[in-house]
């Protein structure tokens, strides 16, 4: 069984929680240990006070049974247990001669004297020569504790104080602290939940447009594109995939197109072929060659119009147009010394642009011959046919001009689409058409000047920019 797929959003939002949970939880270990430490630091700093005043106690101190200085350990003891003030996890209690001789007052809570166990730990400390400060766990508590012994000499007596702390007790001050910080960190991840909800889903809200475009998009209609808000490196996606459709989009039109002129115009030489191949006598050898005749001519002419078609749909795509930084004069004079052989016509050079351009010369050079073919067919034998390039106006233009027959103005519109002819023309249609994609390849345009009876003057007019580059 495969496992569920979680959204991006969900991901987002269970990285950013746990990551936000680890840093929590890191913040608080390294804070309670820092409590931890500073816990330990303050109980060690308590009893080494306690220490220095017992010290002193026992170094300048008066026995107020006597006014005198204290000649024995057991006043001294008694004395020094009487005057501790306790707080409520400290306690305290003197030991003489080796017993626990004196106490803290009845009304202290913590009394570590009570502990078997502790006192067993810390009475062989009280005849040693010096303090001794430690810890020790029992089965009550976890202690803390300091052990000041005191001997006279003269007296010959010995005791001890015992300053003990409930060190659990003593951390315990900070469980409310760390409920409250818990508290707070379950909260601040509850809302940084919500916030990257409620941000990630803003954030991812392009590519859900992006998702719902794609899922209209449909082999018939590549029509619909993405609404792009703002100026983000998702808004850039966006702008790139409508991009992205638009190619897609003329690709599946000149695709669609391409098989619709295919089956349109071959549907016609296919049917003269196949009727004559029906009607054929393989035993009459005149209709057998009148025959091959017409169908190697048919097939000419099909061979001819797939060319067109071909030439046509790549002029449509300008990715695949070859540019190339080009002498515009050089191509200029090329085109003339190629047109002269089209036809019988007094051939002349117009005008000549002195300037280089980026384009694709064969291509341009292609539709340029396509102008003078048509120029040759709708004029007479000897008639003046006019061919130049000039820059006008920032913009490139190449034309062929005829002394012809002119172009109707009621056809000067459709003229330059698939299949369509002038009133009275003849051939495929095609020729303007592929001259007006190639133009429109290169970001131009097809100018027509025309007067029936008169001629006409048709132009490919190519931007330029700074440089001579279009």
């Amino acid at each position: 069984m495969s496992r569920p797929a979680w959204s991006i959003r969900t991901r987002v939002i269970a990285a950013v929680v746990a990551l936000t949970g680890l840093a929590l939880a890191t913040s608080g270990l390294i804070v309670a240990n820092r409590g931890h430490a500073v816990t330990e630091q303050r109980v060690a700093a308590e009893l080494q006070r306690v220490a220095e005043e017992f010290e002193n106690l026992a170094l300048d101190g008066i026995d107020p049974a006597t006014g005198q200085p204290f000649a024995s350990a057991e006043p001294l003891v008694r004395v020094a247990v009487q005057r501790s003030v306790l707080a409520p996890n400290e306690g305290v209690f003197g030991v003489v001669d080796g017993r626990v001789r004196w106490t803290a007052q009845s009304g202290v809570v913590f009394r570590p004297d009570e502990d078997a166990a502790f006192v067993a730990h810390v009475l062989p400390l009280a005849g040693a020569a010096t303090t001794s400060q430690g810890r020790v766990e029992t089965d009550q508590r976890d202690y803390r504790y300091l052990v000041v012994p005191v001997t006279f000499a003269a007296s010959g007596s010995g005791g001890a104080l015992v300053h003990a702390v409930d060190f659990a007790a003593e951390e315990s001050l900070l469980a409310d602290v760390w409920r409250s910080y818990g508290l707070v960190a379950l909260g601040s991840l509850v809302l940084v939940g919500l916030l990257i909800w409620l941000l990630v889903g803003r954030l991812l809200e392009p590519i859900a447009r992006m998702r719902r475009t794609a899922e209209r998009i449909t082999e018939t209609d590549a029509s619909d594109r993405i609404e792009v808000r703002g100026s983000d490196d998702l808004s850039a996606l966006g702008t790139t995939v409508n991009g992205m459709l638009d190619r897609l989009e003329g690709a599946v039109g000149a695709q669609r197109e391409l098989l619709d002129d295919v089956g349109h115009e071959l549907r016609t030489p296919l049917t003269i072929i196949r009727g004559h191949l029906e009607l054929l006598d393989p035993e009459d050898p005149r209709d057998v060659v009148a025959t091959k005749a017409l169908l190697l001519d048919e097939a000419d002419r099909m061979g001819r119009l797939v060319d067109e078609l071909l030439t046509l749909a790549k002029a449509q795509r300008p990715e695949l147009l070859q540019r190339e930084l080009t002498d515009v004069a050089r191509l200029t004079d090329e085109t003339l010394a190629k047109a002269a052989g089209l036809g019988r016509r007094r051939w002349m050079l117009d005008d000549l642009a002195d300037v280089d351009a980026l384009m694709d010369p064969q291509r341009v050079a292609q539709a340029w011959l396509q102008l003078a073919a048509n120029a040759v067919r709708y004029s007479a034998e000897g008639s003046r046919v006019g061919l130049g390039s000039a820059v006008r106006d920032g913009e490139l233009w190449l034309w062929v001009r005829d002394h012809g027959v002119g172009i109707d103005p009621a056809d000067r519109e459709r003229i330059t689409g698939r299949f369509e002819r002038g009133t009275g023309a003849d051939g495929s249609g095609l020729g303007l058409a592929i001259v007006s994609a190639i133009a429109a390849g290169h970001s131009g345009r097809l100018d027509i000047e025309s007067e029936p009876g008169a001629g006409s003057t048709i132009s490919i007019v190519l931007p330029l920019r700074r440089g001579g580059q279009p």
